[in-house]
């Protein structure tokens, strides 16, 4: 029977020990500057996405190490939207993972530099990975520049905030949600298959689940806003309700927030039914992204 929690702790080891690597050292010039990325970076973090890489990549056949480089962009690129999305122009919060955000500490323009540093720092690492065939040699940057911008990432925290006050709306909510978390999962399954060169059915197969997945992760997200404390949770609470975020409990309440988010996670697992026994550690993870609301 597959244990979840040893395999988590040992991959988050071995990212941790990557994400160290690729950091600058603190006492290189400008100190300020990389001591803020690796303040952010290594406060510490589940590291699922780059873990949920590694898995989709052992899934479809590949070696771990085939997708260390991938996964290490994707906590760097994820890392810089948390630094961005706490400042005072956009969500204005002042704990993340238990300690005070970046600005806090080091102040908005050096947070606002340190992500950016991160941004670029994500594409660096990731350029210099590998694709085996039948991909083409850009394809792990595109599936993560894809994620990433107006149609990804950045327009769903655009809209995200755009919908502040406003009367909750499914459709545009699932807009915000899929784009603002769901899209950067989906490409972490998709970035750990490709470093696999995996099959186009097994892509597909992932795909899938990383889109189910993802979404669910973001409802389960709005749950314990709405539900935890700081003390558990390592950041402020309730206040997308202050705020009037755009949010599933908003819209349908705790509980039935929760029903939605475990038909998502049954359809993600679903789509897992072909890869048969090697897709284990990933229905694990599934059931781990909700289970925190629980």
């Amino acid at each position: 029977m597959f244990e979840l929690e040893p395999y988590l702790a040992e991959r988050r080891q071995w990212i941790e020990e990557a994400l160290e690597r690729f950091l600058p050292s603190p006492t290189e010039r400008p100190q300020i500057l990389h001591q803020a990325m690796r303040y952010s970076v290594l406060s510490g973090g589940k590291r699922l996405r780059p873990i949920l890489c590694l898995a989709s990549c052992e899934a479809t056949g590949g070696e771990r190490e085939s997708a260390l480089l991938p996964a290490v962009a994707l906590e760097f690129f994820h890392t810089y939207t948390l630094i961005h999305d706490d400042l005072p122009a956009m969500d204005d919060d002042d704990l993340r993972r238990g300690k005070p955000t970046s600005h806090r500490v080091f102040g908005e323009a050096a947070a606002i530099l340190a992500g950016d540093a991160l941004l670029t720092l994500a594409f660096e690492v990731l350029g210099q990975a590998a694709v085996p065939s039948p991909y083409p040699s850009n394809q792990l940057v595109l599936e993560l520049a894809s994620a990433a911008g107006s149609r990804g990432v950045a327009g769903g925290q655009f809209e995200d905030l755009a919908a502040e006050g406003e009367e909750p709306d499914p459709e545009r909510l699932e807009y915000i949600h899929t784009r603002k978390t769901g899209l950067l999962i989906r490409a972490a399954c998709r970035m750990g298959a490709i470093s696999a060169g995996a099959s186009a059915r097994d892509l597909e197969a992932l795909s899938r689940f990383g889109e189910r997945a993802g979404l669910a992760f973001q409802i389960a997200d709005d749950i314990l806003n709405a539900s935890s404390t700081p003390e558990r949770l390592g950041k402020a609470t309730g206040t997308d309700r202050i705020r009037g975020k755009m949010t599933y409990v908003a819209l349908y309440g705790l509980r039935q927030a929760e029903e939605k988010a475990d038909a998502l996670i049954e359809e993600a697992i679903s789509a897992l039914a072909e890869l048969g026994p090697s897709g284990a550690p990933l229905r694990a993870l599934a059931r781990f992204m909700i289970s925190r609301t629980r």
